[in-house]
């Protein structure tokens, strides 16, 4: 597929990546934000108020509390009745069932006897017979003395202890006077087998009639009007205002349930995070075009934003300890070592702003986070050993405690209502920021991004490939030490980065390794060349920048020090065999391709520092006489006619830069080729004669 570039150099591809990481971006912190914890409000009871002046930003009802309430309930439950059905059919059943097993009369009884029992079995089914289960419940209750009793149409109370239980309707029967004298041979007889309940539990009108009684209770004692002040700030919360402040709370809870305001809070929430990463896009946009333009550059801050949003929104949500936990300091640790300390202030505090929207505690998070973000940056401006981020987290963690504190007593008169929990968060904090300098080495992989750690543990001499540079071709490898120190102090004057350019320098003569006996450092007194055609030696100096780049893939070596091995000649020639060609065959035509190096020019700075440096010092080495002026003449000659050449158009470097540039290196060069005083020799005393 082809595509077409825009203005900037971006594609038209390109920009629609830039546009999806964006709208991702965007899209994935509405998704994960919670929709009913931004509007609640938390109070202490018998604490000071430690947020900002309360005002009723709508009418509310003061809820009674839950104490209250269950009172209340409790009362109605002990006069509630609960309602039994009377089945009349039960009677006739049982009573017909007795008279077919007795039809022969009663063992052990008179034939009396079997009207008797039936008359008695009579009397206590009309006076109800309740299961033994429902009616130990409701004896054993203290919210039921009585029940409503309905037979047919009719409703009516009756005490429960006018009903009986099937136990108490048997040893009622038992204890009639006109059956007591024959108690045992009542009992043979079983005529505990005709007794069932008859009053029986509806538990349909029972609950119906529960849910009306209980609604009848008010669950609240007032109303706030819109507009009333609520509290004070470092007012002490009391019992009726934590009443108010939590009925606040409960209302709006119940409006984020509403789906008309859900949809007004997503449409807020969609307005103001899209305004935050918009704002945030301008300013890399407009400051940073460098990291725009690289597509892997500019996904790394939005992915840390969305990162720490989501882990917000996943504490808030299931109320996981508090947000203070979090290290949102880490991320402008990453910006800061990665690309600059203005970006990383600026997507800290977009990732704060993000973040505050989801939580309670707005201005204390703002102060704390704002301030920690700051240390962090100023920590660390170039990180160089593993103990600088132990120390930018001590830093920060005191820092943020320090603001905290500072906030505490702002919002609060006694130092003994200061609330100790944050602290303890802020200190787990202090602990995980640790974990930064193992996730250094996974942002490099994801974002293709090289720390500064990363870059030193390079220019180490005992890298591998180093060491074997310096076995295989020494000259190079004193060569390249000398431009690295060169090109450091050069980015060191103007604001480059220094550790990039000396880890650069270390490795861009690296293809020489291939054939060192062809470049002038490396030699004895023997010279490849002379036996051989100005193309040909040609073509073996320029292929020192191939086979460099063959063995920093080889060595897996970062795309930035690759850049450094490709751009160190641009799209120079091998002059010297070039001249030198033009010269043995004045009247041919020259092929100049056959001795330009492949290029392509620098274009980063760093880049251009290298260059400048590397000419220079390999020049410096021909020089018959070391003196000032002829350091000072060699240098603007190089670098002039590098800027003739047009070698430094494609990168921004200013002529300001190369200026200073020059000065570097004119008093480096003095410094290394120092004039010496020579020692005098000792004269032996002449012998007497």
């Amino acid at each position: 597929m082809r595509t077409f570039p825009l203005k900037s150099g971006i594609t038209w591809r390109g920009l629609a990546a830039r546009a999806a990481i964006i709208t991702g971006t965007v899209a994935l912190i509405i998704w994960c934000m919670p929709r009913d914890s931004r509007s609640y409000i938390s109070a202490d009871l018998g604490k000071p108020w430690k947020y900002g002046d309360l005002t009723a930003p709508f009418d509310f009802p003061v809820y009674k509390s839950e104490a209250t309430v269950k009172h209340e309930r409790d009362s109605l439950y002990r006069r509630f009745e609960p309602y039994f059905a009377y089945d009349s059919e039960v009677e006739g059943d049982q009573v017909r069932l007795f008279l077919a097993k007795f039809k022969d009369g009663i063992p052990g009884l008179s034939d009396d006897y079997l009207s008797i029992i039936a008359n008695r079995l009579h009397r206590l089914y009309r006076q109800g017979i309740m299961g033994a289960h429902d009616y130990g419940r409701l004896a054993g209750a203290d919210t039921a003395r009585s029940v409503r009793l309905v037979s047919g149409k009719r409703a009516s109370s009756v005490a429960l202890r006018a009903i009986n239980s099937t136990k108490g309707a048997y040893e009622q029967l038992l204890a009639d006077p006109m059956v007591a004298p024959h108690r045992l041979a009542v009992q043979r007889s079983n005529l505990i087998n005709f007794i069932t309940p008859n009053v029986v539990y509806d538990k349909e009108r029972t609950t119906a009639a529960l849910n009306d009684l209980l609604k009848s209770v008010p669950l609240a004692s007032g109303v706030v009007q819109k507009g009333q002040k609520i509290i004070d700030r470092g007012t002490i919360v009391n019992e009726e205002t934590y009443r108010v402040i939590e009925s606040f709370r409960k209302e709006c809870e119940r409006r984020s349930r509403d789906t008309a305001q859900v949809r007004i809070t997503t449409l807020g929430e969609i307005i103001y995070v899209t305004l935050i990463i918009l704002f945030f896009t301008l300013y890399i946009y407009l400051f940073r075009r460098d990291y725009f333009d690289k597509l892997r550059s500019i996904a790394m801050p939005y992915a840390l934003i969305i990162t720490f949003a989501l882990l917000t929104a996943l504490m808030v949500r299931h109320s996981v300890g508090h947000v203070f936990m979090l290290p949102y300091a880490m991320l402008p640790i990453f910006i800061r070592i990665f690309m600059d300390s203005r970006t990383a202030f600026i997507t800290h505090m977009a990732m704060v702003l993000i973040c505050v929207s989801m939580l309670q505690h707005t201005l204390d998070f703002i102060a704390v986070e704002t301030a920690a973000g700051l240390v962090a940056i100023f920590s660390l401006r170039e990180l160089q050993y593993r103990s600088q981020l132990f120390k930018t987290a001590l830093l920060v963690t005191l820092c943020a405690m320090l603001m905290n504190f500072a906030y505490d007593l702002m919002a609060t008169n006694e130092v003994d209502h200061i609330d100790l929990g944050p602290y303890n968060y802020l200190a787990i904090n202090g602990v995980l920021l640790l974990f930064a300098y193992p996730l250094l080495y996974l942002l490099e992989k994801t974002f293709g991004f090289v720390s500064d750690i990363t870059l030193i543990e390079l220019s180490n001499t005992n890298n591998p490939l180093l060491q074997k540079m310096s076995e295989v071709a020494p000259g190079t490898f004193q060569h390249s030490i000398q431009v690295a120190n060169l090109a450091a102090e050069i980015a060191k004057k103007i604001g480059a980065k220094a550790q990039l350019v000396r880890t650069g320098a270390m490795y861009h003569d690296i293809g020489k390794m291939a054939n060192p006996i062809y470049f002038t450092e490396n030699q004895s007194g023997f010279n490849p060349h002379e036996g051989m055609s100005c193309i040909d030696s040609a073509r073996i100096i320029i292929s020192h920048v191939t086979e460099g780049l063959k063995m920093a893939e080889k060595y897996n070596l970062p795309g930035v020090i690759r850049d450094f091995i490709s751009t160190h000649h641009g799209h120079g020639k091998t002059k010297y065999f070039y001249v030198k060609y033009k010269n043995e065959h004045p009247d041919e035509p020259v092929d100049d391709l056959l001795f330009t190096y492949p290029g392509p020019n620098p274009f980063t700075r760093e880049q251009a520092i290298l260059m400048m440096a590397d000419s220079v010092e390999a020049a410096s080495r021909s020089l018959p006489d070391h003196s000032e002026q002829s350091i000072r003449e060699l240098v603007d000659r190089v670098i002039d006619g590098q800027l003739a050449d047009g070698f430094f158009r494609d990168c921004p470097i200013t002529f300001r830069d190369i200026s200073y540039a020059k000065v570097v290196l004119i008093e480096k060069l003095k410094t290394i080729y120092h004039t010496r005083v020579s020692y005098p020799q000792l004269k032996e005393p002449q012998k007497a004669t």
